[in-house]
């Protein structure tokens, strides 16, 4: 299939395309965007700034791509935003560039982020991302892989979300949510693992049975922090990836971690 371009969008001198890229009308690409193979961008779509998508990413009516970042500390220059390849973007989503010239909000592959969404300046999205409508990610957010937002959630500046989470609906994110939890609430506390959305990933019985411990030590055996850490540091499940993961995380949390209930 060979370029497509509706003859009422609008394209900047200097935007570079790949091969069968299709682009609907009143769409609008800046001059310093670069679009991979493949993507496709609905009519209304908008990709500016110093953008960089991968390949066959879809851009429904009302993006926003790559606009000026919210944070005030903007002096000037030209912060950019990168993102991978089959990515999705349903209608009103926003992803703002990084705030200091030469620094780049990133994003890997494979994420859907539906209607209205946020991605704020200086975040660092993982792969497989799941984003509910109307969630927002604050500045200098960091999610990992396999993650799913639910309706609604807001996620708190410099907060980090752990592979596999999933934070419930409506949820208030205020503090780190470590790996393979749901979270849920306002503020959100740590409810349980998520078993079956690591089920449906196909762990095994024996890397949610590791999971399984590493969650209850931290959170359901009444102990402190340091107290947690040193039971998990020699537990006998802890040199397995799952078990390690989990404490990796928690005992790394700059921000601090969210609480059980």
């Amino acid at each position: 299939m060979a370029q497509t371009i509706h003859p009422t969008a609008i394209i900047e001198d200097g935007a570079q395309f790949g091969a069968d890229v299709a682009i609907g009308a009143y769409a609008y690409v800046g001059a310093k965007v670069v679009l991979g193979n493949g993507c496709v961008l609905h009519h209304h779509a908008n990709v500016e700034g110093r953008t960089r998508l991968g390949q066959n990413c879809e851009l429904f009516p009302f993006t926003c791509i790559g606009t000026k970042t919210h944070d005030l500390k903007y002096v000037g220059g030209e912060p950019g935003l990168v993102i991978g390849d089959r990515n999705v973007f349903r209608e009103y989503v926003s992803v703002h560039g990084a705030t200091k010239a030469d620094e780049d909000t990133k994003m890997g592959d494979d994420n859907v982020l539906l209607a209205y969404a946020h991605v704020a300046h200086d975040c660092i999205i993982g792969n497989n991302l799941v984003m509910s409508a109307q969630s927002a990610l604050a500045g200098h957010v960091v999610v990992d892989d396999n993650v799913n937002i639910g309706w609604g959630t807001g996620v708190h500046q410099f907060c980090r979300v752990g592979s596999h989470a999933m934070l419930g609906g409506m949820s208030k994110i205020v503090q780190d949510v470590p790996p393979y939890v749901i979270a849920d609430g306002n503020p959100a506390i740590a409810r349980s693992i998520n078993k079956v959305g690591l089920e449906r990933f196909g762990l095994t019985v024996e890397q949610l049975d590791a999971i399984k411990h590493a969650f209850r030590i931290f959170y359901r055996a009444g102990l402190n922090r340091i107290q947690a850490f040193e039971r998990m540091h020699g537990h006998q499940l802890a040199g397995t990836p799952e078990f390690q993961a989990f404490l990796n995380f928690v005992t790394r949390s700059e921000r601090g971690v969210i609480a059980g209930r």
